[in-house]
Formats: C-alpha cells, sequence, structure tokens
C-alpha cells in the first residue's frame, strides 16, 4: 500500500526505481515485455544526465560500457568541416557525455535495480489496462496479455514511465490522437568499423531535405580494432509507417541519397552497407500537454513529453524526471502534493525543449549553412557564417536543455 507503482522498466522507469530505492521510497516496476531484453540502438547522455546516473552510483558501469563523446562534428553533404567544439570533459563539464548503446544502458540499470532492491521489484508480463484512486491511494489494474487474468495493484502513487504511446495518458487526453510526424523519416543502424576522426567523434553531416546522418560510436574498440558505430539517416519524406522499435528497414529506402558521400574519413555507402541491421521509425512527438499530475497519478518521460530526437536528450530528460520527482517525494510526505511539484518543477522546462528540438537544434548549424550556400560547397566557411555565430546556435540549445556548464555547476 505504501509503495510507489511504476509502469513500465525502460529508462524513465529503471532510474526512478533507482531514485526512489536509494531514497528508501518502497517501489515496485511493472513492465508488460515478459523478457527484458537489449533493444534498440545508440543513445547519448549529456553530461547533466549523466550527473544523475553518477549520484546512483553508475558512472563506473558506464564508463566500461559506452564511449567517452569528446567532440561534436558538423560537415555538409560534400565531406567540408563547419563547425567542431568539444563535448563533456573535454569542454569543462564535471561530468562526461557518453554514447551508448541504449540496450546496455537499460541492462545496466536492470541489473543494479534487481541487485539494490531484489528480483520481486520488477514483474514483467503486465500489460496496464487502467489506473484509479481514492484518498488514500492508487489501484493499477494490468493483464496477462491477450485473454489473461487481470491484477489490481494498490499503491500509494503511480507514475506513467510507459513511453509515447502510453496507456495512462490516454486515459487523461482520450481525444489526444496518435504522435505526430515531423515529415522525417529515420532509418538506424550500427556498424562495426575502424575508429573514424577522433575515435569518440558525434559527427552530423548534410541536411533533411537531400539526407542527413548522424554517426558516433558506442562501444569502444575490441581486440579487432573495430568500434560499434551507430548511425541514423534522416531524410524528410511524406511516407512513413507507426513508430516501432523493433521494425526492419530496408537500405533501398534510402542508400540512394547517400551515393556520393565518399569523404576522406569515411565512405559513407559502405558504412551503411556494412551494418549488422536496418531499423526503421519515423521521427514523431506530441504537442507538449497542459499537466501531467492528476492526484496520485503522473507521468514520466516519453509518456509525458515526447520529443523528435534531434538534440540527443530524450533519455536525459526521463533521468532528469526521475530526480526531480524522487526529490519531490522525499520532501513532501503527501503524494498529490509531491506530484504536483514534481510537475511545477519539469513541465515548463520540458514543454521548452519539445518546441525547440523541431526548430533550433543543435543541428540547425546544418540548416544555416545549408540555406546560406544554396547546398553548394564553400571556399572557407568563414565566408558563409563567423565561428560566433555557430558557437552563439550551439550555446542556446544548451541553455533551452539545461546542459550549460553554468546551469550544472549552479
Amino acid at each position: 500500500m505504501d509503495e510507489v507503482v511504476i509502469v513500465g522498466a525502460g529508462i524513465g522507469g529503471l532510474t526512478l526505481g533507482l531514485a526512489l530505492h536509494q531514497a528508501k521510497i518502497p517501489c515496485r516496476i511493472f513492465e508488460s515485455a515478459a523478457e527484458i531484453r537489449p533493444i534498440g540502438v545508440g543513445i547519448n547522455l549529456l553530461p547533466h544526465a549523466v550527473k544523475e546516473l553518477a549520484a546512483l552510483g553508475l558512472e563506473n558501469a558506464l564508463e566500461l560500457a559506452a564511449v567517452k563523446t569528446t567532440d561534436a562534428t558538423f560537415f555538409n553533404r560534400f565531406g567540408q568541416l563547419i563547425y567542431q567544439e568539444p563535448l563533456g570533459r573535454a569542454a569543462g563539464y564535471d561530468h562526461p557525455q557518453f554514447s551508448i548503446h541504449r540496450g546496455d544502458l537499460q541492462m545496466i540499470l536492470l541489473d543494479a535495480f534487481r541487485a539494490r532492491a531484489g528480483a520481486g521489484g520488477i514483474v514483467t508480463g503486465r500489460h496496464c489496462i487502467r489506473v484509479e484512486q481514492d484518498d488514500a491511494g492508487v489501484f493499477v489494474t494490468f493483464s496477462d496479455g491477450t485473454g489473461g487474468a487481470y491484477h489490481t495493484v494498490r499503491g500509494r502513487a503511480a507514475i506513467a514511465c510507459d513511453g509515447i504511446n502510453s496507456v495512462i495518458r490516454k486515459q487523461f487526453f482520450p481525444g489526444e490522437g496518435e504522435p505526430r510526424y515531423s515529415g522525417v523519416n529515420m532509418w538506424r543502424g550500427v556498424t562495426r568499423w575502424r575508429p573514424m576522426l577522433s575515435g569518440a567523434s558525434m559527427v552530423r553531416a548534410g541536411w533533411l531535405s537531400h539526407g542527413k546522418m548522424v554517426i558516433y560510436p558506442i562501444r569502444r574498440a575490441g581486440a579487432d580494432g573495430f568500434q560499434l558505430v551507430n548511425w541514423v539517416a534522416e531524410i524528410e519524406t511524406e511516407n512513413y509507417r507507426k513508430r516501432d522499435w523493433n521494425r526492419p528497414g530496408s537500405l533501398e529506402d534510402f542508400i540512394g541519397a547517400f551515393a556520393d558521400w565518399h569523404f576522406d574519413w569515411l565512405d559513407v555507402p559502405a558504412f551503411i552497407r556494412a551494418a549488422d541491421s536496418v531499423l526503421e521509425f519515423p521521427m514523431v512527438d506530441q504537442d507538449p500537454l497542459p499537466r501531467w499530475s492528476f492526484g496520485r497519478v503522473t507521468l514520466l518521460g516519453d509518456a509525458a513529453h515526447p520529443m523528435v530526437p534531434r538534440g540527443s536528450n530524450g533519455a536525459g530528460q526521463a533521468i532528469l524526471d526521475a530526480r526531480a520527482l524522487t526529490a519531490a517525494l522525499v520532501e513532501h510526505g503527501n503524494a498529490v502534493a509531491a506530484l504536483a511539484a514534481y510537475e511545477k518543477q519539469r513541465l515548463d522546462a520540458t514543454t521548452r525543449i519539445v518546441l525547440t528540438n523541431p526548430i533550433n537544434p543543435p543541428d540547425a548549424i546544418l540548416r544555416e549553412v545549408f540555406e546560406r550556400t544554396n547546398d553548394q560547397p564553400f571556399e572557407a566557411i568563414e565566408d558563409v557564417i563567423s565561428r560566433a555565430e555557430l558557437l552563439a546556435m550551439s550555446d542556446s540549445y544548451k541553455r533551452i536543455a539545461g546542459f550549460s556548464r553554468e546551469a550544472l555547476r549552479a
């Protein structure tokens, strides 16, 4: 009865479970999958998210599994360097930026939670059906699956960490509709490849109208000298299919956009064709909600603020949500007051990011150069845009997303 019921064992749900356990707040996590497996491809953890995971005692495990990203490097589709800046500790932050396989991160969180909370802390094979509440607590109803038995779990509060297709979000906002397509489709994969550039670079190249690539290593080189390198191909298109983490994609649907990308630091078509597999899903988000918290129930992570993945910020914001929610529960003995305080702290902050990501994310640098050059090679980047302008664009996003050095140290 005193436990917090967490719906979903993704990055947000597991981080929340770890934070609550550290704060000695009883909780259990209920996951719809029968088995939690390491799915997905690469993600980035920015210094503000790493700071929170380090406070949970996870920085060493992350260092072993991830790549410490050292620089962000921007090119046009002709392979010309536009801008480069240091990242993480190389930029003076107290914590690194990590590039990591999403599955590796989820397993680090899962293993840590099971070790600390015990195997009974997570219940799998539970599909959330609905949540109800009274003055004393919440009742969360789960099923075993289609035609399966129903189970009702009583708790102090319920936290929806069930992602962009959240059942609980739909319960409170039944007329919202499906996630909104941004007009950009993504094909993602991982390729075993020798280190390129610094060996820890996050590369963004090209532009969406003709084809854009994001490339970064997510596992360090093994004895054979090859890293596991994540890549994302992004192209503006009217055609897309509903988001699914596991949908296979076809090379022939997009590789033509990159057929002539042969740079001195990477042969992009060969790199793409060497992928272990290709996944396809659309770039989607939802309009920001007017509220997340309803008495003893609230939303967290993608269930609260799904955002287009153009600022390396989705997982990080879920981690920050978990920290803020835990702090609110510690400060306020009353769950209703705690969830309201959490919403007050986090809703406006994430709304700014949701609205900024489609318009002025970090890769807006590429758009600016694309437009100023009319998609042509340049003689010198200084003739197109000054370094001061490029730096201002980059710093502006850091401030909005809450990971400027000054904000973190404050």
